[in-house]
């Protein structure tokens, strides 16, 4: 955006608003946009007008007055369900007019293939939007059984966001993501690149190619029976903008990069230590992911398909034996994921190695630990450690539920998810965005997550209680929020989406880097808190900042507008269930 765009909306800011999904909405699902206002009262009726030639086709009344959100004082939902009619329509209330938005089963078609644009750009060693490699001297050992400073070939995966880090929590997290996106829901993905992530069909879905990727770089993290890494280079890394294969940044020993072993005691070279207390969160994780691609590829490749398995057994028992989580390692910072769960990641491997094997014995503990670790502690919180009870959902209750016969055990774990979900809903009940989610960093994360254990608990139960709440969810990351603007860079195309994301594509190279997943809104004392944390421009969502929370579409602000490789594939693996569903 703009400054005279910014100057143009801050003006606008004065009167109401009308905010809505920009990609639009499904014809059955929960339609549902929000009037916002900082001096007027709702409107008593809406209308939904065709954008042809603005007829009037339906007509009812708005929402009761919800009150204060953000920095509006007066608030109020406007739902237009019971409307089905295929179409581009705007909603005209009072002399206030959204903007052009459709409702048609597909609006969410294409959006799960979108998604995968960004986790191209973000490969490393070979990366397919440069057509060039970086980081090719990875790296060098540290806390290992073998001696500080061996040399091992860890080149490739992802990075984590828009530094050059490569964490296994968030590598693993997405290739779960993307591996249920396409078991759950294959007729949605497309095959046009190929393996490398150039374009290209190669005979293979895209979103199977960008998990090998994944997969590929978890095997060299996980190379041997009684060898597991936990991360690639540490907070050395933040040493300003500048394209992958340019980074000369040094660690001591030339161009290689530490690579962190899990031994399960604290690491930190530095200053700052994290707290780690075990390696089963790191494990739990890879046994899953490796468990679940070996079931995908036992009819593709076979080959591969038996080393997975292999490794899904060695990381699960690596895991068994040094039970408890392992948080990344910071070095001249206190920022690190603090995660602070393990059972979670330790009941999908269960779960998933069940599904692979048939052995009752891993079913047995799956469920073990389900009852151990049954809630997101998050949810309902008003707010929590960075990363602190990560995976944001716990996909193991699900992959239970899909095979579990037990009717009392099933029963409880799908109870698990309503629990959850019932202590987001006592928080959004009260505002017209029904907004329940903590405004802490990577809140369109912890948003995507939501939306998802929504989605399995409403279609695995058949209980449509939340839908509203889901529905809310999802049009928040698709603009239905203060700012009125869609959290996905490049999307919806012609429509207000982040323009100058937090990374160095973007900023100092011009490319774009279409369908990451920004990390959202945080606390206005966050944002104030954070360090070396700046606006380049006047702030073009001025007008629509609180306390409560801010939005910056600006590259200086790294805790609202920096994309994630989590939060991306978390959104994809969504968005593949709503489009799948549409269909």
């Amino acid at each position: 955006m703009s400054v005279a765009q910014g100057i143009f909306f801050s003006h606008l800011a004065a009167q109401p608003v009308i905010r809505i999904n920009l990609s639009g909405y499904q014809p059955k699902m929960v339609k549902v946009a929000v009037w916002a206002s900082i001096t007027e009262l709702p409107p008593d009726s809406f209308e939904l007008c065709d954008a042809r030639d603005g007829h009037v086709v339906f007509r009812t009344r708005a929402g009761t007055d919800m009150g204060v959100y953000g920095p509006f004082k007066h608030t109020a939902r406007l739902d237009f369900s019971m409307f089905q009619r295929r179409g581009n329509y705007f909603i005209q209330a009072k002399d206030v007019r959204s903007p052009v938005f459709r409702v048609d089963p597909e609006v969410y078609h294409g959006l799960a293939d979108f998604c995968l644009q960004y986790l191209r750009a973000q490969q490393c060693g070979f990366n397919p939007v440069l057509r060039d490699s970086c980081h090719t001297h990875d790296g060098y050992t540290l806390y290992g059984p073998m001696p500080d400073s061996t040399h091992i070939d860890v080149v490739g995966g992802w990075h984590d966001a828009s530094d050059y880090l490569r964490y296994v929590t968030t590598s693993a997290t997405t290739t779960y993501y993307l591996l249920a996106a396409y078991r759950n829901f294959p007729q949605v993905f497309a095959d046009a690149y190929g393996a490398n992530g150039l374009p290209g069909s190669n005979g293979l879905v895209d979103v199977l190619d960008e998990a090998r990727w994944g997969l590929n770089w978890l095997l060299k993290m996980h190379p041997r029976a009684d060898w597991m890494f936990n991360q690639v280079a540490d907070d050395r890394d933040h040493q300003g903008f500048r394209l992958p294969n340019q980074d000369t940044t040094h660690y001591g020993r030339g161009l290689e990069r530490p690579v962190y072993f899990c031994n399960g005691l604290p690491q930190g070279s530095a200053r700052y230590q994290n707290h780690t207390t075990g390696v089963a969160s790191t494990a739990g994780k890879m046994a899953a992911c490796f468990a679940l691609a070996a079931m995908i590829w036992k009819n593709i490749d076979s080959s591969f398909a038996a080393t997975c398995q292999q490794r899904a057994f060695s990381a699960y028992q690596f895991g068994l034996k040094k039970p408890g989580y392992s948080q990344t390692a910071p070095h001249l910072a206190p920022y690190y994921y603090a995660e602070q769960d393990w059972l979670d990641d330790m009941e999908l491997a269960a779960a998933m190695l069940w599904q692979m094997t048939g052995k009752n014995s891993y079913a047995r503990q799956a469920i073990r630990d389900a009852y151990a670790d049954p809630l997101k502690p998050w949810m309902g919180a008003d707010t929590a450690l960075h990363y602190q009870w990560y995976p944001f959902f716990n996909a193991g209750h699900a992959e239970l539920i899909r095979s579990i016969s037990h009717q009392r055990v099933r029963q409880a774990l799908i109870d698990f998810y309503r629990q959850g979900i019932e202590a987001v809903w006592q928080k959004a009940k009260h505002n017209a965005f029904y907004r329940g989610i903590p405004f802490i960093w990577c809140s369109n994360n912890l948003t995507a997550a939501f939306a998802m254990q929504c989605w399995l608990y409403r279609n695995l139960f058949g209980d449509t209680t939340y839908k509203p709440l889901e529905q809310a969810c999802i049009d928040w990351l698709l603009g239905c929020n203060p700012w009125g603007t869609s959290m996905i860079i490049g999307y919806p195309p012609h429509q207000l989406h982040p323009q100058d994301p937090h990374a160095a594509f973007s900023h100092e190279a011009h490319i774009s880097i279409n369908g990451g997943l920004v990390d959202g809104p945080v606390y206005g004392s966050i944002f104030r808190g954070l360090i070396g944390i700046h606006l380049s421009k006047p702030d073009a969502f001025a007008a629509f900042q609180s306390d409560l929370a801010v939005y910056h579409d600006d590259w200086a602000d790294y805790s609202t507008n920096e994309p994630t490789l989590d939060g991306t594939a978390t959104a994809l693996y969504l968005f593949a269930a709503l489009e799948a569903e549409g269909r």
